[in-house]
């Protein structure tokens, strides 16, 4: 009961916090968009990439620790996880050193990229002050963040993370109303991000007995640097796009690619917070070797994992060209409208996605090591298509590059994890990627048959509201023919909840 009680809190407050920054992150953009200019939006979104890479020097720690954590904190070895702790507490700080060079260097020389947009000071100083809210979380943040989660009370780091995100959002909007400059807004906005390492730090001292001085002879993360591959690759799939457009494109198609961005990752994001809760379970499973209870636990996740990413972008592929057009009234210093780059970026957020349950069953298994030549792999398709695309289709070809490298890295740990860790028969995965075809199938002759396009906010959410029911009645059929045991198993929790609170 425990289990469910804490994968609940997860999902929930997981799920909340997601939903917040959407809010938040369609908020801000498009007021920078219309108070700043595109080239701000594109030059702020481009800064945020670049420092983002600073995340490759964490070797693709961070899942190996939480992995390494699941079978100490399962047995409660306070010993074992403090010396976890205090080897990654030493590691990040080493990694938050090597920020502030990468910082120097950055401002330095990433001015000249843009030189002919902004003076040389106005991107300096906009670059520092971008930077310090990433030293906070190295520095002494992201453990306690890792260490939570990994003992199932990710809900605590959700938790602090949506009322930061709240407060940081009525601080920007503020700042804005009263004309506050971009390097201002960018500082204050980084200083209210130092709160929430902050309280973790307390909430963790307060509530656990980690010894932060002791000491070891040998490392206690195993697979230190095993998670190196999986680090390359994600930081090539998430933000070599924008980089790759910075470098061999305009600020102007930076800008564009980050507001097709905001609404996808949005979406992704909200699945992933779904799966957060799952991530803890199941590595708490594979650490007990409750095999039984492991098999059923990750086909009902494969399966939750599909119908969800066929609902929600198969809404999002069909919806989001009108959002946008709404979104970027009155912008009229780049053309926000390009349909064949808003699909193809949907798709490939959705394989993404598709991805989660056989990466996560990896993490949990700590098969980090056996899997490290599928991510680099990944990430050299990824690279190499889109810089040899980028100049003849522009953000379509960063688009099909992702696209191309996330489908690959599907199938792959799909049939890995099949035959190495659960024995997860593949016709499962054949037939659950079928059933996601079919339905999308049903649905596309459907939706020629209606007006996509919007006038305003509120015609776009009666839109919303039929295209979600199209997509909805199209999952439900199919999933009565292929996953009717499922859908069984759905209703049937839904009606002991509500029994059980007297409903």
């Amino acid at each position: 009961m425990q289990r469910k009680q804490r994968l609940l809190k997860n999902t929930f407050s997981s799920l909340i916090l997601q939903i917040v920054t959407i809010i938040c992150g369609l908020i801000l953009p498009r007021m920078i968009l219309a108070f700043y200019s595109s080239d701000v939006n594109g030059l702020v979104n481009s800064i945020s990439r670049f420092l983002s890479l600073i995340t490759f020097l964490e070797f693709g720690i961070c899942s190996v620790i939480q992995s390494a954590l699941y079978k100490p904190l399962a047995y409660k070895d306070n010993d074992e996880v403090s010396k976890i702790v205090v080897s990654a507490s030493r590691f990040f700080r080493k990694v938050a050193s090597a920020l502030l060079i990468y910082v120097i260097v950055l401002i330095a020389t990433y001015p000249f990229l843009v030189i002919k947009e902004f003076d040389y000071l106005y991107t300096a100083s906009l670059i520092m002050a971008m930077s310090i809210s990433y030293f906070a979380q190295y520095y002494f943040g992201l453990v306690d963040q890792l260490f939570l989660t990994a003992d199932q009370k990710g809900y605590i780091y959700y938790s602090s993370q949506t009322l930061v995100v709240i407060l940081n959002t009525i601080a920007c909007v503020v700042m804005i109303k009263i004309g506050v400059g971009i390097q201002m807004f960018k500082l204050i906005s980084s200083l209210i991000y130092l709160l929430r390492p902050l309280f973790l730090r307390y909430y963790v001292n307060r509530n656990y007995s980690i010894n932060r001085k002791i000491q070891y002879t040998k490392e206690p993360i195993k697979q230190k640097w095993n998670g190196l591959a999986q680090q390359i690759s994600a930081i090539v799939l998430g933000d070599t796009d924008v980089i790759v457009l910075t470098l061999f494109s305009t600020l102007a198609n930076v800008s564009i690619y980050s507001v097709y961005n905001l609404v996808v990752t949005g979406v992704k994001q909200v699945l992933i917070s779904m799966t957060n809760g799952f991530h803890s379970l199941l590595g708490e499973l594979w650490a007990k070797q409750e095999g039984a209870k492991l098999n059923q636990t990750f086909a009902f996740f494969e399966w939750i994992v599909h119908t969800g990413v066929v609902f929600t972008f198969g809404c999002t592929a069909t919806l989001i060209l009108s959002f946008v057009s709404i979104y970027t009234e009155g912008v009229t210093d780049a053309d926000y409208i390009v349909p064949t780059f808003a699909v193809l970026i949907t798709i490939a957020h959705a394989s993404h996605c598709l991805r989660l349950p056989y990466n996560i069953m990896i993490m949990a298994g700590n098969h980090y090591k056996q899997t490290q030549w599928n991510h680099i792999t990944a990430a050299v398709i990824n690279l190499a298509i889109s810089i040899a695309t980028v100049k003849i289709f522009g953000l379509v070809g960063v688009a099909i590059g992702t696209l191309v490298a996330m489908l690959y890295q599907t199938i792959w740990m799909a049939i890995y994890i099949s035959k190495n860790l659960i024995r997860w028969p593949l016709r499962n995965f054949i037939k659950q990627c079928l059933c996601d075809i079919c339905t999308c199938i049903i649905v596309i002759p459907v939706l020629r048959l209606i007006d996509l396009s919007a006038s305003g906010y509120y015609y776009w959410a009666l839109l919303a509201i039929r295209v979600a029911v199209i997509w909805g009645l199209a999952v439900v059929i199919v999933n009565l023919i292929c996953f009717r045991s499922n859908l069984k198993e759905i209703v049937t929790r839904i009606r002991f909840r509500f029994s059980n609170r007297g409903v």
